[in-house]
């Protein structure tokens, strides 16, 4: 599933949920493909991690491991190379509202690049705008990690209810892999 793409653009959300794991770096490691992240999303999510670091103990360690995933590759940043990316995230930001959608959306869309988001809205509108891109959610990349990982059903549990409570983060009732975060949030 992952596997068919040379890269996966992930919106704040995503790297959210992965941070809220405390599996960043296996959770990234474990993507099939090149993850890449905007340089849009990137500042904005450092200020997230640097908010989530006063609330939480855990902050300083997910921002240090952002930051380490960047400086050893293993999440590019990327910003726009064309007029037609930026023009694509103007457009984008007029429809959605929301700066790390648009330039996630702009760049997949312009260089043929899935995307990871979460949002609803976002996937909508992503939909209308190109009918072979690509799209995944925080649970794709993990359900991902878990089968590649071998993860055991305790470190499952526990990964998905720190993703529930510090991503604050429930998959919609029509998620597709629904079924398979109750069970493995339960058991």
């Amino acid at each position: 599933m992952l596997t068919d793409h040379s890269h996966i653009v992930l919106d704040a959300c995503c790297l959210l949920n992965i941070s809220a794991s405390g599996q960043f770096t296996s959770i990234l490691e474990s993507i099939p493909t090149q993850a890449v992240v905007t340089e849009v999303v990137r500042e904005r999510e450092l200020i997230t991690l640097t908010n989530l670091q006063d609330q939480e103990s855990q902050g300083k360690s997910n921002i240090i491991e952002f930051e380490k995933s960047i400086a050893n590759e293993l999440l590019l940043v990327v910003d726009f190379e064309s007029e037609r990316e930026e023009e694509l995230f103007i457009n984008y930001v007029a429809e959605m509202k929301d700066d790390g959608e648009s330039a996630t959306l702009a760049i997949g869309v312009n260089r043929g690049w899935a995307i990871a988001t979460d949002d609803r809205k976002a996937i909508s509108f992503a939909k209308t705008q190109s009918d072979s891109l690509k799209i995944f959610s925080s649970l794709d990349i993990i359900k991902n990690w878990a089968d590649r990982r071998k993860v055991s059903q305790p470190q499952l549990r526990e990964v998905l209810t720190a993703i529930r409570v510090q991503g604050r983060y429930i998959p919609h009732k029509n998620h597709p892999l629904l079924s398979w975060w109750e069970k493995s949030i339960q058991l």
